[in-house]
């Protein structure tokens, strides 16, 4: 991997100083770099792992996400399946696992759906920190990949039964392997590369991303061919690339019949067969719609909130400062440039995707993967901040590492003091494993359960129908959360409450469940 050797040849830095360079920025012999590079994976990963563990093992409720995701897997992932590529490694986890408990327990199943995001995220935080390695050097990665992995949102993603980090796995190994492939000029690797972006879109669309990189680069060296990768390395390399996702991606996207869910500019049997008013009204939908969500970048549940939650506000100006001098200051090659700049570019894009068609705010998780991708520039402003801070006196060197370590040690405070105070995962749901448990022991297993969370009749193991205001007319038992005695049974005096447990004590909400009356 490049080293940061040039991180810090400003020339305000050398009029300033005496110093030759910092010690995370010397070019170090291959064999120490090796040694290093194990340290800082075990370090990380062991963090990374035992917070994660901690996590699985006082969940108290998954996402609304794993429950379909598990159903999926529990039905061996059939071909309509949402994100079968998470699904079937549930499904594999469970196998691999079920010599370690009841292999039709539920709660194997769910700590089979969790550890498998653990997993991802322990080989992502791999394949990052060498990602890291290439843009800033060895040290600075490491420290931002730390930083990553006790964020809190990150810490949640990675315990949850949820596609966030088996996604950002997979981008991160595509990343990594498309910039093995630039510097070593071997076009089976970029084959490898079009493998993994295949496989992470059966995650999430999104990770096709991979591939366009990759086009966008080898298309590059067609037109200029860049130091020994000649236009005929440059062809093969392209080939492999589509090869490889599109041998992964093509059957699905011909089972599902689009290339992005959503959005039936990418329905292209559809479009074509369009009259050309329809075609151009669908264009001018899609165009609103991304302006509209372009006019909303700031704002409650937007990029740049989410962004500034996810970093805990701490973070967000050395990010900021780090990114500047990244880009503008920075002595780098021509890859490295458009490598970091196309994916924060396309990522920006995807949020914005994602707002737009969906029409709901934004969530935090589709905030990760571009959070995952600038990290490693939150060391470098801290470095920047540190040399205005400590550029003074005589010991300049040690003033500025001293500072440096004060600034990252600060952050790491907060996300410390974040974590100890973190509880289980959806603690404050309790009544609902509570409400579950009842039902599933007090109900038949073929009575249907109405409920205006589907995560109850999950975890009861029964049939669930989801309503808001309307219940199903199909339900044998209604569960409601009330806040008021004179809400609880409803207008019909026939109902009688079967059970009842706190939801939440200090806003006064129970969780009632009630029997149909049968006629």
């Amino acid at each position: 991997m490049v080293s940061a050797e040039s991180l810090y040849k400003d020339k305000t830095v050398n009029k300033t100083s005496n110093i030759k360079q910092f010690e995370w920025a010397v070019v170090e012999k291959k064999r120490l770099v090796e040694r290093q590079d194990f340290v800082h994976i075990a370090v990380l990963v062991t963090i990374a792992l035992v917070i994660g563990v901690y996590l699985i093992a006082t969940t108290v409720l998954i996402s609304k996400d794993g429950t379909l995701y598990i159903e999926c897997a529990r039905k061996t992932v059939d071909g309509g399946a949402q994100a079968p590529g998470y699904a079937f490694s549930i499904y594999l986890m469970h196998k691999a696992a079920g010599v370690f408990y009841d292999a039709q327990s539920l709660q194997g199943w769910i700590i089979s759906a969790q550890a498998v995001s653990l997993l991802s995220k322990l080989i992502a935080t791999i394949a990052l920190y060498f990602v890291g390695s290439y843009f800033v050097g060895s040290q600075l990665s490491f420290w931002g990949v730390l930083i990553l992995s006790i964020l809190p949102d990150s810490v949640g993603y990675g315990s949850d039964a949820l596609t966030d980090w088996p996604n950002v796995m997979f981008l991160a190994i595509g990343f990594l392997l498309l910039l093995l492939g630039v510097r070593y000029r071997k076009p089976w690797i970029f084959g490898w590369a079009g493998i993994a972006g295949g496989l992470g879109y059966l995650v999430r669309h999104e990770c096709g991303q991979v591939v366009l990189y990759g086009i966008a680069w080898l298309l590059f060296n067609l037109i200029r061919p860049q130091d020994k990768m000649k236009r005929t390395k440059a062809a093969g390399a392209l080939l492999l690339l589509l090869a490889g996702f599109g041998i992964i991606a093509i059957p699905y996207m011909q089972s599902k019949g689009y290339v992005f869910p959503e959005q039936l500019i990418w329905k292209l049997p559809a479009l074509l067969s369009m009259s050309y008013d329809n075609i151009g009204s669908v264009l001018n939908t899609n165009m609103y719609l991304a302006g509209l969500s372009i006019g909303k970048i700031i704002g409650n549940n937007t990029l740049v909130n989410n962004m500034c939650e996810t970093l805990l506000y701490y973070f967000v100006p050395a990010l900021l400062i780090g990114s500047y001098y990244y880009f503008r200051r920075q002595p780098k090659k021509v890859e490295q440039t458009f490598f970091a700049a196309a994916f924060i570019v396309v990522n920006v894009a995807i949020a914005l995707w994602q707002s737009s068609y969906r029409g709901l705010p934004l969530s935090r998780r589709y905030t990760l993967p571009l959070v995952a991708f600038t990290i490693f520039y939150i060391p470098v402003g801290f470095h920047i901040i540190a040399f205005w801070l400590g550029a003074k006196g005589v010991a300049v060197e040690k003033n500025i590492q001293r500072w440096f370590f004060i600034l990252m040690m600060v952050g790491i405070g907060i996300c410390v003091a974040k974590l100890v105070m973190i509880t289980p995962l959806r603690w404050e749901k309790q009544g609902y494993r509570d409400a579950a448990e009842w039902l599933n022991k007090n109900t038949a297993p073929t009575d249907i359960i109405a409920v205006t969370d589907k995560r109850i009749a999950f975890y009861a193991e029964r049939q669930g129908l989801e309503y808001n205001e309307k219940i199903p007319k199909r339900a044998n038992y209604v569960v409601r959360i009330v806040k008021s005695n004179d809400e609880k049974l409803g207008t019909d005096k026939n109902i009688k409450e079967e059970y009842s447990t706190w939801v939440d004590k200090k806003k006064n909400k129970k969780i009632i469940v009630t029997r149909r009356p049968t006629k």
